[in-house]
Formats: structure tokens, sequence, C-alpha cells
């Protein structure tokens, strides 16, 4: 049976919001054998490096031991001005430069979550090109782009869509298999 820990990584801090319920949904949904677990970000401090001088203060060293632990990445971001929030862009910034290089070779599955009918699109286009630095391997199918997602939501949090679940289940199993292709890539190199 495969054992995949998924960190994964919203892009806003609102009580509520859409992406963050969409990686609660990932959690309920997630394949069996994968674990996923949602990274905390609202106090992790705006990147500075005369504060990296003094030392990666707790917050990004807990987030750098949960990113360096995982798998495979999934993250859910909204857009905010045609872009990528702050807070994520902010995390990624400060996980890239510790010196363990988290996010290194490893799978990244990205959707997005907006009120708008484009779900997100401009923001998953800027996360590819902010990822391609960290020398990431995101999929780049089965795309996830949740239009319209305050219909798609109940009261509860849970994902009322049924397309967007199957979309969901879909990234998650792709999100899967490209982990244990990679993992079963390395035992080979390991062997030869």
């Amino acid at each position: 049976m495969m054992s995949i820990r998924v960190l994964a990584i919203g892009g806003s801090l609102r009580q509520g919001s859409y992406n963050h319920l969409l990686l609660e949904q990932a959690q309920r949904q997630a394949p069996e054998g994968m674990r996923i677990e949602i990274a905390e970000l609202s106090d992790v401090p705006l990147y500075n490096s005369d504060v990296q001088a003094q030392g990666f203060p707790e917050p990004v060293r807990r987030l750098a031991a949960q990113a360096a632990q995982a798998d495979a990445f999934l993250i859910a971001t909204p857009e905010y001005n045609y872009s990528i929030p702050g807070v994520l862009k902010n995390a990624i910034d400060w996980l890239s430069r510790v010196p363990e290089a988290p996010f290194q070779g490893k799978p990244v599955a990205i959707a997005s979550a907006s009120m708008s009918g484009l779900g997100g699109v401009r923001a998953q286009y800027h996360l590819r090109q902010v990822l391609i630095y960290l020398d990431v391997m995101p999929l780049n199918k089965p795309e996830l782009f949740v239009s319209a997602a305050h219909e798609k939501f109940a009261a509860d949090g849970r994902l009322t869509d049924e397309a967007t679940r199957e979309g969901l289940d879909k990234l998650l199993a792709s999100l899967a298999a490209r982990t244990l292709r990679l993992r079963a890539g390395e035992a080979v190199a390991v062997a030869a």
C-alpha cells in the first residue's frame, strides 16, 4: 500500500476561504494511503533578509520542517489582481531560502477556487512561473479551476459540485501516481 505525505498550502488567510475549503475537501477525498496536512501561514512573518540573518523565525522553521517531510505538495490559491496572493508568495519566498530546499524535485499539484468565471486561471499561470525557480515537478494535467466557488460549497464547507469533486479526485490520483513514479525512479537510481 502506498504512503504519501502531502503538504497542502492555501493562498488565503480568510476565514471560510474557498481555497482552504478545497484543501479540506482534498483531505476528505484523498486516495487511500495519502495523508494531506494543511500548512498554517497566518503567523509566518513577511520575508526580510535582515530577519533571516538573525535566524529563521519559529513559524518558518515549522513550515520548512513540514515541507521537508512532505513527499508532494498541493497548492490551492485564489487570484488577487490577476496573480497569486502575497501570503502564498511570502511562504514560497521563505521556503526557497531554507538550506534543505524542500520543494526541489517534488511533485506539486495546483488548484484554484474563485468566485469569478475563470476560477483563478491567471493566478495558476503566475504560480507556475514562480515554481520554476524551486525546481519542482509540477503536474501539468489535470488542471483544476473552480469557478463560481461560492455556489459550489455548502454552509458546512463541503464541496457539493459533483464535477468539481471528480476533478479533485483526478488531481489527487495524478499527484499520487507522479509521486510513486518519482519514488520508484529514485529506488532504481539507488540500486544501480
